[in-house]
């Protein structure tokens, strides 16, 4: 019997190219610097590039490895990698007036390519947002824009809120909307809630005509694995409790409040209430982005996240918006599975 393809990710130095480590092979790449765009590299792997870093914070790329040989391509507009187990695909939206209708055939494109290649369970997103929190051509807030055409592409993918996955909507420091996706053939995802916030999905008509399209974290439980095993993908988490912000104003009190979230969305009691074993601690996550809104407020920030975190957390910051005008913080990570090579 052949052994399982194992997907892993580590962050690296955004100048040079990056490598494979242990006989791994370079399925798909994120650059986090000053460009944006999207190619197939002279390696042959997908890159997208998002303008998101900035002096005194981070520029990094992150690098995703499979231990099967990838197959690369291109189709719509969409670069895309898979290993017989585990798809990757990104695309990119140019500026626009109203994103709405694009953001829903371009996810729609992407959700068809998933079922072509016969990788039917998605279960992590990011979604780069440029001036989230801005207004579009008909007056509307530009991430509220971009989650009804979201919304609109997911109402066609799966069978509703069972499918959707965790996620990120975060802002960028340039134009234009980007997105990754990774879904997996034989893995088995979990969706979980978080008992302190209302499933996004469900948030009430005061925070746009459609509500968001993720779960608060899924666990991939991996092809030919035990149950309850794998890796958990903690989505990009706010000071938000039941569906409100927090702490307005207080970068320092709603630091806390995220990373109070995350445990709880982590620990044993949260995981059991979902059917799933286990618990974590905050000092388990890694490869952890903290998204800052004011650059003044970076040192406040990272004081809070060195203590409760660790030093093994793997932590980089950005200074980007958020996605709503009075969250002033997010933060996104995982736990890493027994499969991945430490």
């Amino acid at each position: 019997m052949s052994q399982p393809t194992v997907l892993q990710a580590y962050f690296a130095p955004l100048d040079g190219t990056p490598q494979p480590v242990f006989g791994r092979h370079v399925l798909a790449t994120v650059a986090f610097g000053e460009h944006s765009g999207l190619a197939l590299t002279p390696q042959g792997h997908p890159e997208l590039a998002i303008p998101m870093s900035s002096p005194g914070f981070d520029a990094f790329r992150e690098v995703w490895t499979t231990t099967a040989e990838p197959v690369f391509g291109t189709r719509d507009g969409l670069a895309f990698a898979h290993d017989g187990e585990h798809l990757f695909v990104s695309g990119t939206i140019d500026p626009l007036p109203v994103y709405g209708p694009t953001v829903r055939a371009t996810y729609e494109a992407a959700f068809a390519l998933v079922s072509d290649l016969g990788y039917p369970h998605i279960f992590r997103m990011w979604n780069f947002v440029g001036d989230i929190i801005g207004t579009n051509a008909d007056g509307m807030e530009v991430y509220r824009d971009f989650v009804a055409g979201r919304a609109e592409a997911f109402a066609s993918y799966g069978d509703g809120t069972g499918h959707m996955p965790a996620a990120t909507g975060i802002g960028t420091r340039g134009e234009g909307i980007s997105f990754t996706l990774i879904a997996c053939r034989d893995g088995r995802p979990r969706h979980v809630e978080n008992q302190r916030q209302t499933p996004a999905y469900h948030y009430p008509e005061q925070y746009g005509p459609k509500p968001p399209s993720f779960a608060r974290a899924t666990l991939l439980e991996p092809a030919g694995a035990p149950a309850g095993g794998g890796t958990l993908f903690v989505s990009g988490t706010a000071s938000i409790l039941g569906h409100e912000t927090v702490h307005r104003g207080d970068v320092a009190r709603q630091t806390e409040v995220v990373l109070e979230n995350i445990a709880e969305l982590i620990g044993g009691p949260n995981l059991a209430a979902a059917g799933l074993r286990d618990g974590h601690e905050l000092k388990d996550l890694r490869l952890v982005k903290v998204y800052v809104r004011h650059e003044e407020d970076l040192a406040v920030v990272r004081a809070l996240c060195r203590e409760a975190l660790g030093p093994d957390a793997e932590t980089v910051y950005l200074n980007v918006a958020v996605c709503r005008d009075d969250l002033l913080v997010e933060i996104e990570g995982l736990v890493p599975g027994p499969e991945w090579i430490r």
